[in-house]
């Protein structure tokens, strides 16, 4: 992969649709003084509010890389509504940044005016559906931009839910004109603890809205009675089940800015690469095919 080219004093604005890694404070160091061979960054939003040494480290990487913002705490499902004090912080970190894409989760976190640490699972009903939809028109119109909304990765399914969680987040593609971040990941650990096919959640995402794809590593559990769980834990290399589903999912939506994830036991920066490695060269097939069809 060559290396990003600078495009304007901030960087490079938009996300192409190649291969590109989380950005850890440990690895901050090692970018700026490297500038490895990665098309682009992403990092999660709230880790850069406020001043300090850490959002001066991201303006120097974003003078020579693409950077997309990934939130983890507007809590578009929750039923209180949105914390506007937090949402005006991702507005000063999105006008700071200028980033090339914006992200959240399709999830709750907020109850109470208590913010909790996890990504929690929405029931998927006409009633849950009108809240996302309410809380991602209110960011949209905020920022001033479209976002992503990141399908989650669960481990119970509420037994009132009415819509498969494929048609849910589809129709809040379709409602408020956000795209979809596809993780792949979650995909398959979702699909693997309820008894879903993984193919039937892709096919049902419109591929005009899928703006970026997320890929990283799961872990298994036992559970007794030779069940097997799942964990979404960003701990270890994608998975080859998950390559494979990610080489279907490029077979539907195409060629894709595609993220590896890594946020526990976070190895060195060359690990990261690798795996960014083996995501540009799929990408790099499903351009091939695609340019030679169009000769054919």
């Amino acid at each position: 992969m060559p290396a990003a080219a600078v495009a304007h004093p901030r960087g490079p604005g938009p996300i192409p649709p190649r291969a590109g890694v989380g950005l850890r404070f440990r690895h901050h160091q090692a970018v700026v003084a490297e500038r490895p061979a990665i098309a682009w960054f992403e990092v999660h939003t709230e880790n850069y509010m406020g001043g300090g040494r850490t959002p001066a480290c991201l303006e120097a990487i974003r003078r020579n890389y693409a950077v997309s913002l990934h939130g983890v705490g507007l809590s578009l499902g929750s039923a209180d509504g949105l914390d506007l004090a937090h949402l005006a912080r991702v507005r000063e970190v999105v006008e700071r940044v200028e980033p090339g894409l914006v992200s959240e989760h399709l999830s709750w976190s907020i109850t109470g005016g208590t913010y909790l640490a996890d990504l929690l699972p929405l029931p998927m009903t006409e009633e849950a559906l009108s809240v996302v939809c309410r809380h991602v028109d209110q960011v949209q119109g905020a920022l001033r931009r479209s976002i992503l909304v990141e399908n989650p990765s669960t481990y119970l399914q509420f037994g009132h839910s009415l819509i498969p969680e494929w048609e849910f987040l589809a129709e809040v593609a379709r409602r408020t004109g956000c795209g979809i971040l596809c993780d792949v990941n979650n995909i398959y650990v979702s699909a693997s603890n309820h008894g879903w096919d993984a193919m039937t959640y892709l096919h049902a995402l419109p591929p005009a809205a899928i703006g970026e794809i997320h890929l990283a590593g799961h872990s298994v559990r036992q559970v007794g009675q030779g069940q097997i769980l799942r964990i979404d834990d960003h701990g270890s290399r994608v998975a080859p089940a998950v390559w494979a589903l990610y080489e279907a999912a490029l077979g539907l939506f195409g060629p894709v800015p595609t993220l590896i994830e890594w946020d526990t036991d976070v190895p060195p920066l060359d690990v990261l690469m690798d795996e960014a490695r083996l995501a540009e060269a799929t990408l790099e097939r499903r351009q091939h095919a695609i340019r030679s069809a169009l000769v054919a």
